[in-house]
Parts: structure tokens; C-alpha cells; sequence
């Protein structure tokens, strides 16, 4: 199946460029010239992947993010001109998993974009019925971690790809749900920001190690009771992060 991609650039010039350089790399290009135009996109039919300017008219880049985010689970790449730390640190918090400053290489895009696809997705880890089937007989082992017993209790699973604290459900976005997949399988280590990046991001990120800080703060909002206080997603400081299942 061809990899959709979602263009939202209001530069028209530049947006028609990136879709004969994306269409040339065998990828199927929907191009949006405004926010509004691209979330009826996101909404209405399936992306892959997206490519989001953050300066546009009306609503801007960062809105957008956020809505879509409760439309698609698709990674979101930002090109912009804004190289601050706080506009990358605000549209990654936004949902972003990664973050490309104009002017940018096109084959730089492109190496994201296919780190990116390499990543498994929140809904090809759900199990289908053969996979329930198999774990009713016994033959198939599913990950589930319970991080926290006392509050929920709050459980990951990982094979269905679930984070849950009681009955509720906690949505996930395909970075948060790979780095606490990577978290989980070595709790109670610590990891560096280059090991996890090299684990969640596949040497698909070239930019700040910093990117990692941000992920972790936004999964931190999931897991704990007290985000600024945390228990169970600790910071080793100097070091790196581990996870504490309790």
C-alpha cells in the first residue's frame, strides 16, 4: 500500500516542490494550503505521515497539531522557519515527533520520513483475533506491565498497545507509546538520552538530544500523580531516566 502524506504548507511554491520530491520517492501527497483545510484531511481520510508548517494564516501550526492529534496518530514532522528552542520544544509538546528548521535538504525530510514508517504504529500493534486466539491456548505471550498498583492501578500493554489506569483508557501517540515500550523493557535501568534515542527514534533524529526531555515531560503527564514530583518515570540526573515499577 502507498504511504500517504499530508502536506500543509501555505507557501504554495514550496508545497507543490515537496510534493514532486515526496510523489518522485513513491509516496501518495495530499496537499492543504491552510490548517483548516488539512484537520477535514486528518478527519475524514487516513495519513500516514504528516508535514506541517507552523506559520500560517489563520490557524497556526501548533493548533493544528493539537486537533489532529485527536483525529490520527499518524507522526508529524514540522518544517519551519522558527529555530528557537521554545517554538521546537512548544510544537513538539504539541504532538510533533520530529522537528525540520527551514531551509532544509530534501533528502534529510525524506531520511525522517522513512526513520519515521520504520516505527510500529499504535493500531498495527493491536492483536487481531488469530493473536487473542493463540494467547487463549497458552502459545503467545502478551506484555503487560503494571507501573503503578496503587493508583488504578495504571498497566501498559504493551502487545495491545494500552495504557489504562482503572477503567479509563490513556491515549498514547506512536512516540510516547515506542518510548515507554523501550522503557519498559529495561525498567529499572537507567538509559541515556543517545540510547533512547537511538531505540525509540532508529537514528531517524539528527537534531537536539533534548527532543528526548520533552517526550519524557509529556509521558510524565500520563503516568504520574504528581508530574513535577515523579515516582515512577525518575530522572537519574547526569545520567538519564529509568523506569521504577512498583
Amino acid at each position: 500500500m502507498t504511504t500517504r502524506v499530508l502536506v500543509l504548507e501555505d507557501d504554495d511554491g514550496l508545497r507543490t516542490s515537496l510534493r514532486l520530491v515526496l510523489e518522485d520517492d513513491g509516496f501518495s501527497v495530499v496537499e492543504a494550503g491552510d490548517a483548516e483545510a488539512a484537520l477535514h484531511v486528518v478527519s475524514d481520510d487516513r495519513v500516514d505521515l504528516m508535514l506541517v508548517d507552523l506559520m500560517l494564516g489563520g490557524m497556526d501550526g501548533f493548533t493544528f497539531i493539537r486537533r489532529a492529534r485527536a483525529h490520527a496518530e499518524a507522526p508529524i514532522v514540522v518544517i519551519s522557519a522558527r529555530e528557537g528552542v521554545e517554538d521546537i520544544v512548544s510544537a513538539l509538546e504539541a504532538g510533533a515527533d520530529d522537528y525540520v528548521t527551514k531551509p532544509f535538504d530534501v533528502e534529510e525530510v525524506l531520511a525522517r520520513l522513512r526513520a519515521l514508517l520504520r516505527r510500529p504504529t499504535l493500531s498495527a500493534a493491536h492483536p487481531g483475533p488469530a493473536d487473542d486466539e493463540k494467547r487463549d491456548h497458552g502459545t503467545t505471550r502478551r506484555d503487560v506491565f503494571v507501573l503503578d498498583q496503587a493508583n488504578g492501578p495504571l498497566v501498559f500493554d504493551r502487545g495491545g498497545a494500552q495504557l489504562t489506569r482503572g477503567d479509563e483508557p490513556i491515549h498514547l501517540t506512536v512516540t510516547e507509546f515506542r518510548l515507554l515500550s523501550v522503557l519498559t523493557e529495561h525498567s529499572g535501568r537507567v538509559l541515556s538520552r543517545a540510547s533512547l534515542l537511538e531505540h525509540v527514534w532508529e537514528g531517524g533524529f539528527f537534531g537536539d538530544e533534548r527532543i528526548v526531555d520533552v517526550h519524557v515531560r509529556r509521558l510524565r503527564k500520563k503516568l504520574e500523580q504528581d508530574p513535577s514530583d515523579p515516582s515512577t518515570l525518575v530522572t537519574v540526573r547526569g545520567l538519564g531516566y529509568r523506569l521504577d515499577v512498583r
